[in-house]
């Protein structure tokens, strides 16, 4: 793994990025929009991702950055749910779903992948 020194470094907080940054795009139109709960959870969710990888980044040791790490793994798991409701309020179509779903599924095995560093590095 390259040297890592900041957390926008991490492979897994530039894909949670991009999922947050696509939630707010969708979210941001017709009558999701409108649905003003949905649309402030899965933005909330989508942003816990990226913020708590970056939050436990900065912890100093590897056990809770790994608890930030699955706190930021059940987060992307919330924008997939939520976007079940989307689906089924038809604010998106079956492409968005999926392209969202398979986002936050990129980010969850990213986030799997630096926790199985972390705990191969034993560095608690």
């Amino acid at each position: 793994m390259p040297t890592i020194r900041r957390f926008e470094d991490l492979r897994a907080w530039q894909k949670a990025r991009i999922l947050a940054r696509d939630v707010y795009e969708i979210s941001g139109h017709g009558a999701f929009a409108r649905d003003f709960t949905l649309k402030n959870q899965v933005r909330d969710a989508a942003g816990g991702v990226m913020h708590n990888i970056a939050e436990g980044f900065d912890s100093g040791y590897d056990n809770e950055f790994i608890r930030f790490l699955r706190i930021a793994r059940r987060s992307a798991t919330e924008v997939q749910s939520e976007f079940y409701i989307a689906l089924d309020m038809q604010y998106v179509d079956q492409t968005t779903f999926d392209r969202i779903y398979d986002e936050a599924e990129d980010c969850k095995r990213s986030i799997n992948g630096l926790i199985a560093y972390l705990r191969r590095s034993n560095r608690t």
